[in-house]
């Protein structure tokens, strides 16, 4: 193989661990919301992104999303609207179940606290992975786009060597994911209510002194970060097909990117994931595509022996 064509195919992994990379990173950016605010390892967020998935879906092809909005727009709104739906179901979750081990009543567990939330959250996603199952049943499906489809064309470069293409569909789906992510940032920089999830968050105790209800923080935390990682799913579902048990793949890959940006830093998530993205889209010029998750662990298990905050994060002395 010349060095044109080791270019091309360098950059066309490139520009697709972009734009699954995006992807990846507002999915990682919902955990890590949960796990900054909550302190709470929710080993059912793969789970709430597989139901995000199928909100998509059935918005788009049974409740007449695609009817209304036409084969181009429809996916990205049904995936907007995944959103909103999951949101409304973690505030459900977290009044009815979660918040029985975590925030302030956690402290009356003592130590056992985390043991009981870990157990409860993989209680929640065998509930949801069966309950989907008996529900859609364990056919694959997906939202068919005709942006999957189609690619822009960058090139010819190198006289006519070398010419990349990018798929439309996942390039829209990576803007939409960069403009959530971008509004989740500026509402947790410049409102009131993030104001109040980032107090609760540093420190319950004072937040509360000050007036604020760390208990709706933790209830809103909890909504929005199965919400957001839904619109990811949402947006996943466009390009992929799943079924129920899409969600064990995937959460793999949301903890290694939380954990490669940095636990607790909503902007190191989002690196992360796209860190994710761009590792198993390069990898597949030397390895097998088979072999995409174990590149994936190799650098994350780097990442942990020389870096043990993650590549974003910031060491912290415990006392």
């Amino acid at each position: 193989m010349d060095a044109p064509q080791l270019v091309e195919n360098f950059l066309q992994a490139l520009t697709a661990g972009l734009s699954t990379g995006a992807i990846y990173g507002l999915l990682c950016v919902g955990l890590s919301l949960i796990f900054g605010v909550m302190r709470v390892i929710n080993f059912a967020q793969g789970d709430f992104m597989m139901l995000g998935m199928y909100v998509a879906f059935y918005a788009f092809a049974v409740l007449g999303g695609e009817a209304a909005f036409g084969a181009y727009l429809a996916p990205y709104l049904s995936a907007l609207l995944a959103g909103p739906a999951i949101f409304l179901a973690g505030i459900l979750v977290h009044g009815l179940l979660v918040s029985r081990v975590s925030g302030m009543r956690a402290s009356a567990l003592a130590a056992e606290g985390h043991y009981a939330q870990l157990i409860l959250t993989l209680g929640i996603a065998l509930v949801l992975q069966n309950g989907a199952l008996w529900l859609f049943g364990s056919t694959p499906v997906s939202i068919q786009t005709p942006l999957a489809s189609e690619a822009w064309a960058v090139g010819p470069l190198y006289g006519d060597r070398i010419e990349v293409f990018v798929n439309q569909g996942q390039a829209v789906a990576a803007a939409i994911a960069i403009g959530v992510v971008v509004g989740f940032v500026a509402l947790m920089n410049r409102t009131r209510l993030g104001k109040a999830l980032r107090a609760a968050a540093d420190n319950p105790v004072a937040a509360t002194y000050m007036g604020i209800d760390v208990a709706r923080a933790h209830r809103l935390a909890f909504g929005l970060g199965v919400g957001i990682t839904a619109v990811g799913g949402g947006l996943l579902a466009s390009g992929v097909s799943f079924q129920p048990y899409a969600g064990l793949e995937y959460v793999i890959v949301m903890y290694a990117g939380v954990v490669l940006g940095g636990l607790g830093s909503v902007s190191g998530a989002f690196l992360g994931g796209l860190t994710i993205g761009l590792i198993q889209q390069l990898s597949t010029l030397f390895l097998p595509n088979q072999l995409q998750n174990a590149a994936i662990f190799v650098m994350f298990l780097a990442i942990v022996l020389l870096r043990p905050q993650g590549m974003f994060g910031a060491a912290s002395r415990r006392t």
